[in-house]
């Protein structure tokens, strides 16, 4: 494989991370926002006498950003390991 080719794949490679990062800290903003910015409405649903608001900050988006971090982490390893088979076989 040519060079040529090799550039080609490594430009697919950081579209897709940068796409891949993108959505992530979109879900990430998303969520935080709207857990922020309707705390007064989540505070009239309550779960065993706590409101809801309470719940998700004390716990639910530690948890949430937590499983953003697994699913960056598991793409980029999958991504990491395409990119090394796709080079070393052009080589």
């Amino acid at each position: 494989m040519s060079a040529e080719k090799i550039l080609q794949k490594r430009a697919l490679y950081w579209r897709r991370v940068r796409r891949l990062t993108a959505v992530l800290i979109s879900a990430w903003f998303l969520t935080t926002f709207v857990f922020i910015f309707f705390a007064r409405e989540f505070s009239a649903l309550t779960i065993l006498g706590w409101p809801v608001s309470f719940y998700m900050a004390g716990q639910g988006l530690t948890v949430l950003y937590l499983l953003i971090i697994a699913v960056y982490m598991r793409r980029m390893g999958k991504l990491d390991r395409l990119l090394e088979n796709e080079t070393r076989d052009a080589e």
